[in-house]
């Protein structure tokens, strides 16, 4: 029904910049809101970003100004522009998107972003 891949993640410096990508494979569903969270070794998962289908946007302090979120044009496709990364950005990033039409969140698998001097 929908399948959401991550893509971008990686090592970079901190200062350095990153883009991830969200695509539902199969968009089937339209999704709204969809965002992005990320979970760091032992610690819980958190919200990083999330926006509407109406372009409203809700950030997490520790991002703000830093990050931006946004939806591609094609259904069902969010980025995360990423500036300015923290050793504390560190992090495995997941996409996240909820069908209001049934009611259920879907997950993608995630994607490691590593920042390290």
């Amino acid at each position: 029904q929908v399948q959401l891949v991550e893509s971008g993640g990686g090592l970079v410096q901190p200062g350095g910049s990153l883009r991830l990508s969200c695509v539902d494979s199969r968009s089937i569903f339209s999704l709204n809101p969809m965002g992005w969270y990320r979970q760091a070794p032992g610690k819980q998962r958190e919200l990083v970003a999330d926006i509407t289908s109406d372009g409203n946007t809700n950030y997490a302090d520790s991002v703000k100004g830093r990050f931006t979120i946004s939806r591609g044009n094609a259904k069902n496709t969010v980025y995360l522009q990423m500036n300015s990364l923290k050793i504390e950005d560190t992090a495995v990033y997941y996409c996240k998107g909820r069908s209001p039409a049934i009611g259920m969140d879907y997950w993608g698998k995630g994607t490691m972003v590593t920042v390290s001097p």
